[in-house]
């Protein structure tokens, strides 16, 4: 009975452990057609799938009217991904939104994010994608050691992007072509990255993440919690 009731223990302890290594995935769809970044209701889109965004990075659950979605797509030519965000507080923005080039320090306002590994072995160095509900955005390249982190503020990736603000909702899109990564994608791939959101302001501003970091602070910086995008035909 004792050995019984170790193994079962044993077997318990091992599939929790399995469970707790599990990472969060999710199939970008292709799409054959090219379309401008502004056409966020373009019929392309119904092929996307929508991940609903709840967690904090903390993985403890976003109230209702933080929670966004997201759907991802790919082509021959670009990434595009739209961002589906509920808006039940004021919007913390620019007054006078610079939509010309990348704006440093938007992470401090209302954001949504995505990185992006496209080397599945060197997930560490990534890209960091962020729009506004202005439409402003930043683009830049990441290397996070273990000690510390190097960026590239330099990094042009000649993203695109466009924003709605409607009642309690906000839309935002960008379209980044490969070049910008090095590389095309093929199908079957996959590359390691995370999806994010930040909103409000202190102290009860909210930081929201697909797969959670789990760290003791807000931080979005841990390539070890990416989760996976699978690019699919």
């Amino acid at each position: 009975m004792k050995i019984a009731i170790s193994f079962l223990t044993l077997l318990l302890v091992s599939v929790s452990f399995c469970f707790s290594q599990t990472k969060m995935n999710y199939r970008i769809n292709y799409t054959k057609e090219d379309f401008p970044v502004a056409e966020l209701e373009n019929k392309a889109w119904d092929r996307a799938a929508a991940v609903t965004v709840d967690k904090y990075w903390s993985g403890e659950a976003a109230p209702k009217g933080r929670q966004f979605k997201a759907k991802l797509l790919w082509s021959e030519t670009a990434l595009y991904v739209r961002f589906e965000a509920n808006q039940k507080e004021p919007l913390i923005v620019a007054d006078k939104p610079n939509l010309a080039s990348k704006t440093r320090g938007l992470w401090d306002r209302d954001v949504c994010e995505i990185f992006l590994a496209p080397n599945r072995e060197h997930f560490r160095e990534y890209f960091e994608f962020e729009i506004a509900p202005t439409g402003e955005w930043i683009d830049l390249g990441i290397h996070q050691m273990p000690d510390k982190r190097d960026t590239d503020w330099d990094y042009a990736s000649g993203m695109t992007s466009k924003s709605i603000v409607g009642k309690n909702k906000v839309w935002m899109a960008i379209r980044i072509e490969w070049k910008a990564f090095g590389k095309t994608p093929k199908a079957g791939e996959i590359w390691p990255g995370n999806i994010f959101r930040c909103i409000g302001k202190d102290p009860t501003r909210g930081y929201l993440a697909w797969s959670p970091t789990l760290t003791k602070e807000p931080s979005f910086h841990v390539p070890e919690k990416f989760g996976e995008f699978e690019f699919v035909k």
